[in-house]
């Protein structure tokens, strides 16, 4: 099939007589496919070149190669080049275009960059009219001359390579990327067009005829091409533009910012392979995964970095079928190469796949450099993560060679003291990778596992997720059983003294502990979260359920009363009726092995005033703990008691000083507590048969503390209703409240308000018999006098004492 051809000549610059034109026009090219082809071929000189050059400056301008897409689906391609028709005229451009019909493939099934050096580009039209040879299809057989030289011009370009075929990989997307073409600022256009033929065989063929481009223009802005080069002094205001822009011929860039594709496809050019690019393309996969052109990159001796080698260790765990034996072990070789000192976590991880992917699918010495690998990594690398080869994998003379270098560097790390801030995954791995090479560790193990355990705590105790060491620990545990009965016994021996911690690491990693170990505290740690969640608030039962659940008796494991203890009320005190419950669970003995007699003193001491079985409850400690409680706690719960004596009892003589100096001992006394000793004192010293001792020593003391007490008392109803209903107690109270008045500040005072403001309305609701008697009583129990000073209080009123008062003042004065 023959193309129609199209010849255009620009107007001239600054000329307005010279316009452009259409010369030539070939066979079936509308006038409406050359009014969209026109702005194509417009041609703007370069900065500081006039429009009558000379003729070395006519040689130096930019040709212009372009391929662009037109809006019936049809293509064209076209060369721009200089032309003067004469030593003096002005300088014109001349396009010579070919235009490919919609759904026609190029001669020789040829790409359009191919066309770039074809020999059939003019820059004259023919004369009358006739037909030059077709540029495109006289192409040559055979790899066409554009890739000549093109190994080179990669070379040269190296630091640019990936992220230039980057950005060309998305351009050739099958959507046009937003944002714009992708801008190449080169001295020389023909560089642009090496560009484009870099990419050409780097991209699958659709991708390729999809990169619409052109090698030179000033506009780049406005390009509806998908590439577009420029020279470098228009790269300002490409970037002004906000397009990509890639300056090749300014300094390299730091970072290329490119994928694992383009990295790799960097990396096979500087190499010189292009031909390792369709090698790729016929693996199976995304044609734009780094994976299967890395492996054929690896296989053919190039040299990749890490991101690269995952890459391809990863594509290759994914599909072990696509590869023959013989590229299965230039891969391995490869990614096992004594010279890589840059192998990262991710490498290794993939490399751990691929083992897995080939272990057993292949012999034994084609993946034996790969298990050497992963396990080396393993111990001198630190990668907790790492998917560790099979047992098997280190039979024989290889695996004795690993074990006696790796042995010794592990067993050094196992019992080092620097073990407790070793990391729960590094442990684990160490361990597994020890029994792996058949490494003895029994005598490092108890210490090993002891710090283990309180490593997977701490670290598990940051997060409320899965830890990511536990898939690795479970294998362990399931891999070695001499392990997993010292971990279990570590954890069940740490349970009684952080039970809360190792609950809530149950709750996240389920350790099997089904087996024939006793292991009572892990198995009252994992039943917690389900009694607590079927019983609910219901502490003493959530306490009962999880004792049955330990399996021994707290007689001969003393310390699940702790861990107990400690699941079910964490840091906070029980109440004084769960206190209770626990001190009846089991012995004074058992409570003292176990701890918890401290938490029974803490419900004691922080029960509310009105708390009735706390006075019993700090009876039975003091009984039960006579060694164990000291200090200030034993002072308070003596203070405890003795209210419960004041009530109930009678307490031994000295008692309203004992009640002064507990307190004092016990300082600082719990609020409830100071409020209940005092009101068990007051109550006391207001009883009919309180001795008189008592009452002397209590009002001497003038302690404003107690007094306050006292007055409060005094004031509730149950005293006031004794002194209207008892005279002899109304009289006892009157002859109290006047016996003292040399007494300190505090009981003057308190005694004056009691006699005005609480007897005085009792005496005067009483009957006249009732209050004879009050009298009577007074005399017969203190004096005549003060039956007299009675009889006085009783007729004087507060208004008359205040006027005597106020005259006996004017007197004075």
């Amino acid at each position: 099939m023959s193309l129609a051809q199209v010849h255009h000549i620009s107007a001239a610059p600054g000329d307005e007589t010279a316009e452009g034109r259409f010369t030539s026009v070939g066979h079936g090219v509308t006038g409406a496919l050359l009014a969209e082809l026109e702005p194509l071929f417009t041609y703007a000189l370069p900065d500081g070149v006039q429009v009558r050059a000379t003729e070395a400056e006519l040689r130096s301008l930019p040709q212009v190669f372009t391929y662009a897409a037109l809006s019936d689906g049809s293509r064209v391609v076209g060369r721009t080049a200089p032309m003067r028709g004469g030593p003096s005229a002005p300088v014109r451009f001349h396009t010579h275009a070919v235009h490919i019909p919609a759904g026609v493939p190029l001669p020789g099934d040829r790409l359009p960059v191919e066309a770039w050096r074809s020999p059939h580009w003019v820059s004259v039209t023919p004369v009358g009219g006739g037909v030059l040879p077709d540029p495109l299809g006289a192409l040559p057989p055979g790899p066409a001359p554009v890739r000549e030289g093109l190994d080179d011009f990669a070379v040269s370009r190296g630091p640019w390579l990936a992220a230039v075929l980057a950005d060309l990989r998305r351009a050739s997307e099958e959507a046009a990327p937003a944002g714009g073409p992708v801008v190449l600022v080169e001295r020389r256009s023909a560089d642009v067009a090496r560009w484009l033929g870099l990419a050409a065989v780097a991209l699958p063929r659709e991708s390729a005829e999809r990169l619409t481009f052109t090698t030179y223009t000033r506009r780049p802005g406005s390009s509806a091409l998908r590439v577009v080069g420029v020279l470098p002094a228009d790269a300002a205001a490409a970037r002004e533009a906000g397009l990509r822009v890639h300056v090749c011929a300014d300094r390299p860039p730091v970072d290329d910012g490119a994928d694992a594709w383009a990295r790799t496809a960097a990396r096979v050019w500087r190499s010189r392979m292009p031909g390792l690019f369709q090698e790729a393309r016929e693996l199976p996969g995304d044609p734009f995964a780094a994976g299967p052109l890395a492996v054929v990159a690896l296989c053919a001796g190039v040299a990749l970095g890490s991101g690269e080698r995952a890459a391809a260790a990863g594509w290759a765990a994914e599909r072990p079928y696509a590869l023959d034996a013989k590229r299965i072990g230039q891969l391995v070789e490869a990614l096992t190469s004594p010279g890589i000192d840059d192998r990262t976590g991710s490498e290794f991880d993939a490399a751990g796949r691929l083992f897995g992917a080939l272990d057993g699918r292949c012999p034994a010495p084609v993946t034996a450099p790969l298990a050497a690998m992963l396990v080396t990594e393993a111990v001198r690398g630190g990668n907790g993560s790492l998917e560790l080869p099979r047992r098997d994998a280190f039979t024989g003379p290889d695996g004795e060679a690993i074990a006696g270098v790796l042995g010794p560097e592990i067993l050094g790390e196992l019992e080092s003291g620097a073990g407790r801030g070793r990391p729960a995954a590094r442990s684990v791995q160490l361990l597994r990778v020890a029994r792996l090479l058949g490494v003895h560790i029994t005598e490092v193990l108890p210490e090993a596992v002891d710090r283990l355990a309180g490593t997977v705590l701490t670290e598990a105790a940051g997060s409320e997720e899965v830890p990511a060491f536990a898939p690795a620990l479970l294998e362990l545990l399931d891999e070695q059983f001499d392990v997993r009965t010292a971990l279990l016994g570590a954890l069940d021996r740490i349970a009684p003294d952080d039970p809360v911690a190792v609950a809530r690491f149950l709750e996240r990693v389920a350790l099997p502990f089904t087996g024939t170990q006793v292991l009572p505290h892990l198995r009252m740690c994992a039943e917690a979260p389900r009694a607590m969640t079927t019983l609910g608030r219901d502490r003493p039962a959530i306490w009962h359920r999880l004792l049955r659940a330990a399996g021994v008796s707290p007689f001969a494991e003393p310390l699940v009363l702790r861990t107990a203890a400690g699941l079910v009320w964490e840091d906070r005190a029980p109440t004084v009726e769960e206190a209770r419950l626990l001190l009846e669970t089991a012995t004074s003995d058992a409570h003292r092995t176990a701890g918890t007699w401290a938490r029974l003193v803490d419900a004691a001491l922080g029960a509310p005033a009105d708390a009735e079985d706390a006075t019993a409850l700090a009876h039975d400690l003091l009984r039960g703990f006579p060694q164990e409680i000291g200090g200030r706690e034993r002072a308070a719960l003596q203070l405890l008691d003795l209210c419960r004596d004041l009530r109930t009892g009678a307490p031994e003589p000295g008692w309203a000083a004992r009640v002064r100096t507990l307190r004092t001992q016990a300082e600082p006394v719990e609020p409830a507590l100071r409020e209940r000793a005092s009101a068990a004192l007051a109550e006391r010293l207001l009883a009919p048969d309180r001795p008189g001792a008592e009452l002397y020593d209590f009002v001497r003391a003038d302690d404003a503390e107690l007094i306050a007490a006292y007055d409060r008392a005094a004031r509730s109803e149950p005293v006031r209703t004794r002194l209207r209903t008892q005279p002899a107690y109304a009289a006892d109270c009157f002859t109290v409240w006047t016996a003292h008045p040399h007494a300190g500040t505090a009981w003057t005072t308190t005694a004056a308000a009691l006699l005005d403001e609480v007897l005085r309305p009792a005496v005067r609701s009483m009957s006249a018999e009732s209050v004879a008697e009050v009298e009577e009583t007074v005399g017969r129990t203190g004096s005549s006098g003060r039956a007299n000073a009675f009889r006085d209080w009783n007729r004087s009123s507060p208004l008359g004492r205040l006027g005597r008062r106020i005259a006996g003042r004017v007197r004075r004065g």
